[in-house]
């Protein structure tokens, strides 16, 4: 393939479902699960999932200071759900100790975990998100919310007054999955950004 390599943090979650995407957008999918396989890709997608069960696995791996330093020095991102959470500066109702959700400050913001409800209030609808001209068919489940911004991050979408999909350069997030959806677009904007076209 000719696009761009694209880790997938292949820890727990919807890994399967966001390799397949990564790759229907022209990207090279590349499951993360080791620090050598993080050093050989161009940027990260953090997918949904558990994220006190993926932060634990990151300590458990060594890949937490490893990870804040690729960001900090600007490796693209992407995260859905339990992935915005991960990328956050601060996590409100991070979990319990010694296996609470990790910070890894991609985007100056803080997140509320499972800001909408449990499993049980999970829903869908249609959401409008800043530079798509139709509106994303949005999947929460167990969804955080961004709480609040910093002045360098941009606000694409949200929902109940809160935002759900951000960005800061060239990290993005969603609360939301659009890998359940079949529509590729927020993933296509990923790569595009990755390729420095967005």
């Amino acid at each position: 393939m000719s696009g761009p390599r694209i880790g997938v943090l292949a820890l727990q979650g919807d890994v399967r479902e966001h390799l397949a995407a990564v790759a229907g957008v022209g990207a090279e999918p590349v499951p993360v699960r080791r620090r050598a396989e993080l050093d050989a890709v161009e940027a990260l997608l953090l997918p949904g999932g558990e994220s006190t069960t993926m932060s634990h696995l990151l300590r458990e791996l060594e890949l937490v200071d490893v990870l804040r330093a690729r960001l900090a020095d600007g490796m693209p991102a992407y995260g859905s759900c339990a992935g915005m959470i991960l990328l956050a500066s601060e996590i409100v109702d991070a979990g319990a100790e010694g296996r609470a959700a990790i910070p890894l400050a991609g985007i100056d913001m803080t997140v509320r975990r499972n800001a909408f409800g449990r499993q049980v209030d999970s829903f869908e609808g249609d959401v409008s998100f800043a530079g798509l001209a139709e509106p994303v068919h949005a999947v929460f489940i167990r969804a955080p919310w961004v709480e609040h911004v910093g002045p360098e991050v941009q606000v694409l979408a949200e929902v109940a007054g809160h935002p759900v999909a951000v960005r800061q350069g060239g990290v993005l997030a969603t609360s939301f999955h659009p890998e359940v959806t079949g529509d590729r677009r927020i993933h296509r904007l990923f790569v595009d950004i990755v390729a420095g076209q967005a």
